[in-house]
């Protein structure tokens, strides 16, 4: 039985956002900061990545840990309203990640995922993964 009413309940997943979230915009502002210039929620990319740096071949998303559904296994048993519908829903993101992985290998790019809380707590860390990435790349 859900916690919320129904109106609740919509007003919560309304405010739920797909792009410029917390978590896109802390990355954003570190990466344009360090001078890495990229292209935000690229729709004609495979998956519409967060952030797209075309230069160096490079895409990256942005997940939270619910909607991605980090450390599945464990974390699931937690859910205790609706389980049929938000393990379908969360099973379903990862899987569709893993497919966007693939496919966007296989043309080439670059893949990088952060968990939001990652980004949050570290975000230099994240930002230095990037640039380790481009110098990879440039030295080749």
């Amino acid at each position: 039985m859900d916690r919320h009413t129904p109106k609740q309940r919509k007003r919560n997943m309304q405010a739920v956002k797909s792009s410029g979230s917390k978590i896109e915009k802390t990355l954003g502002k570190a990466l344009w900061k360090k001078g890495f210039r990229y292209r935000k929620n690229v729709k004609t990319i495979f998956g519409k990545p967060d952030f797209v740096l075309r230069k160096y071949n490079i895409v990256i998303f942005c997940d939270s840990e619910f909607w991605h559904g980090k450390d599945w296994e464990t974390k699931k048993f937690e859910i205790k309203s609706n389980q049929d519908f938000w393990y379908k829903k969360i099973e379903r993101n990862i899987e569709r990640d893993r497919e966007v992985n693939l496919q966007l290998k296989n043309e080439g790019w670059t893949v990088m995922r952060f968990w939001g809380k990652e980004i949050l707590k570290n975000t230099d860390y994240c930002v230095n993964k990037v640039e380790s990435e481009i110098k990879k790349k440039h030295n080749k």
